[in-house]
């Protein structure tokens, strides 16, 4: 989401930057955070919800994934903001087989859960079991994956074709290690009769360096450090309050040090906050994108590629980061700048209204006209649809093309761009997962290219390419997913936009913030000053 696979889901909040940050501190006072009555100080991070569960098998939600990040443990993990190598968390090494099929893990020994039980073969087996067989938002990630305890320290996931991105999928907050017999003495199981989470949203069943101490979707989570946390580094926080709180209030509270970092503000907000706070800032994970529906029973217009030439080139891509504000970037393509894969910021498309010209005159559509479909009432990182929209259709007009504004409430928009009947359309993706492989979903027949009304076969050597990267190890991954982008920029139905900025403020007494486009932020590696 999002990666809109289904609703809600990723990126119905910001996803934040993995490179490209700066931290900055503004003048004045800064304000502390206070003393927890559990022992050590207490921080209150304000963010706007998109939460529905805490359970790590059902939960695929901005705030859930924020949230689980500091209950469980998962397999691996990244380090700080660094998405492009995995590394240990409750396995202590892995190694992927030459074809690519078989994941072998070794399990860290010491590794305990807050209850004071080791972390065993038979957990990391339930566990990534029951996510894949619950069919819930996150399944899609061990899809096809057989898990098998081979020792009692050494785990085995059989994947049927080759999958390098598995090591970047392990680290997911959604994959988090539960403790097995716990869960099944409160209805857990590995199947779609699980009735555990009722349960994990009273209280955890981790390993990870907090624990639950209360949790209600629409308002606040509370956490807790967990006292028998086994990991070296102990949390900072003694008491960590997560509240559901706008981006207005969110940026006053910070101010008057009733907050220590509010996540979700615009450019414009998190100017001149003043107060010894602190600004990272950056560009997102989403990627803003145009559709043109490559279906000629859609619409004959957008289906005529000449005329998706004109649109590709008759965007001023400059003019679209200024009013996305400082921070943002042109997407060079599908894959965002953070991620290995990217295509190079120099390969990006560029504004030429005398190239869209004469591509829409070689298209022999006499003065077109389309609707360009929206949500009306969603912002993503601060950024609202319309004036991209308005901004799109003052450049069209430029090259000759009519563009109609269709905004509508997000529910029907949505249900237009699942269908695939959206002449026109403005949306966004971020990563399932920080691997390029997670934007194969662009091209025929997959995902988003089938909403782009792009069937299988429409592009059979693009569509092969895709298949070969997917299934490519080692160096030559890079290279492959660049030359399929290019292929996407030069003959796709998809334009790629922006990478909108992201703002996180806080206050200065708070130190090792490190953004990252999965989870957010690792509240436990937050320290104070």
């Amino acid at each position: 989401m999002p990666s809109l696979r289904s609703v809600p889901r990723r990126a119905i909040l910001p996803v934040l930057v993995a490179s490209a940050i700066s931290l900055t501190a503004c003048s004045g006072s800064g304000s502390s955070s206070s003393s927890s009555a559990s022992g050590g100080k207490s921080l209150v991070i304000d963010t706007s919800f998109n939460l529905k569960t805490a359970d790590p098998g059902r939960m695929y939600e901005q705030t859930g994934l924020l949230v689980d990040r500091a209950l469980y443990d998962t397999l691996l993990t990244f380090a700080g903001s660094d998405v492009g190598k995995p590394v240990p968390a409750l396995a202590e090494s892995y190694e992927l087989s030459k074809d690519g099929k078989t994941m072998t893990l070794k399990l860290r020994k010491g590794a305990t859960f807050s209850d004071g039980s080791p972390v065993t073969a038979d957990d990391v087996v339930f566990s990534l079991n029951r996510v894949r067989d619950l069919k819930g938002n996150p399944s899609f990630l061990l899809d096809g994956v057989t898990v098998k305890k081979v020792d009692d320290t050494t785990i085995e996931l059989v994947s049927p074709k080759p999958n390098p991105a598995l090591p970047f999928i392990l680290p997911n907050p959604a994959l988090g290690i539960v403790n097995s017999k716990v869960l099944q003495a409160h209805g857990g199981t590995q199947g779609a009769d699980d009735k555990a989470e009722s349960f994990l949203n009273g209280q955890s069943a981790g390993s990870g360096p907090y624990v639950l101490e209360s949790f209600n979707a629409s308002t606040q989570v509370v956490l807790k450090a967990n006292d028998k946390y086994w990991g070296q580094t102990k949390p900072t926080y003694g008491r960590v309050v997560i509240r559901n709180v706008q981006a207005p209030t969110q940026k006053l509270n910070v101010q008057r040090g009733d907050s220590q970092i509010a996540l979700d503000l615009s450019a414009d907000q998190a100017q001149g906050v003043g107060g010894g706070l602190q600004v990272a800032k950056g560009a997102s994970a989403n990627v803003f994108f145009l559709l043109a529906n490559h279906s000629a029973a859609v619409s004959k217009t957008t289906s005529n590629p000449k005329f998706v030439e004109a649109v590709r080139k008759g965007i001023d891509y400059p003019g679209l980061l200024q009013l996305a504000g400082e921070g943002s970037v042109q997407a060079a393509g599908i894959v965002p700048s953070m991620i290995n894969g990217a295509l190079p910021a120099d390969q990006a498309p560029k504004r030429d209204v005398a190239g869209a010209k004469a591509a829409l005159a070689a298209s022999g559509i006499p003065n077109p006209k389309v609707k360009l479909e929206f949500p009306s009432d969603y912002t993503l990182n601060g950024l609202s649809f319309q004036p991209l929209a308005e901004r799109v259709q003052a450049n069209l007009k430029e090259v000759g093309i009519t563009v109609d504004l269709a905004p509508a409430p997000i529910a029907t928009a949505l249900q237009n761009y699942r269908d695939g009947k959206e002449e026109m359309g403005l949306w966004w993706w971020s990563p399932d997962y920080p691997d390029a492989s997670d934007y194969l979903a662009f091209l025929p027949g997959k995902l988003i290219g089938l909403r782009a009304g792009w069937k299988k076969g429409d592009a059979a050597a693009l569509e092969s390419a895709g298949d070969k990267a997917a299934q490519t190890i080692g160096d030559g991954r890079t290279q492959q997913y660049q030359q399929i982008q290019t292929q996407l920029n030069a003959a796709g139905p998809i334009t790629p936009l922006l990478q909108p900025s992201q703002h996180v403020v806080t206050a200065g007494t708070v130190t090792g913030l490190a953004l990252n486009p999965v989870w957010t932020i690792d509240i436990a590696a937050l320290g104070s000053k």
